[in-house]
């Protein structure tokens, strides 16, 4: 189900949010999402903009495909299309778990999420499940595309 802002304090407390621009979508983002729903709450995956992927590459997709697409995976129960910061979301929708992947173990989240977390009890739990990324995939599209032409 695709959620709007004003939505999100209705599951407060209730479920385990992943966080990420998710473009392009590929089968490690499956398993981190997969990863998350084993630990027995409902997922909400929040979207983030067009505008936050575009710091990295042009946007493969469209923000409201791309939740098309996460909303009809099955381990996802919500998707929510951002346009806010990750700490704003943290405050607004206060999930029982914010969720990350191994990769971020060894980095220092944003201090304004770890705030939020502090402030609002949120626990932060971190999966083994990175396989890929998009910004890799897209580097080895690119230079084998230059390869060829």
């Amino acid at each position: 189900m695709i959620v709007g802002w004003d939505e999100l304090p209705e599951q407060a407390g209730k479920v385990a949010m992943v966080d990420g621009g998710f473009d392009p979508l590929h089968g490690g983002h499956v398993d981190y999402f997969q990863a998350a729903s084993e630990l027995g709450l409902p997922v909400l995956c929040n979207l983030a903009s067009d505008e936050y992927v575009s710091r990295k590459h042009a946007p493969l997709l469209a923000q409201a495909e791309r939740a098309k697409v996460i909303d009809a995976l099955r381990p996802i129960s919500f998707v929510h299309p951002s346009s806010s910061t990750t700490a704003e979301v943290l405050a607004q929708l206060a999930p029982r778990l914010y969720v990350k992947g191994a990769d971020w173990r060894d980095k220092r989240l944003p201090d304004e999420e770890l705030a939020a977390c502090e402030q609002l009890g949120i626990e932060i739990a971190y999966l083994d499940t990175v396989t890929g990324s998009s910004t890799a995939i897209l580097e080895r599209f690119v230079s084998t595309w230059r390869s060829l032409a």
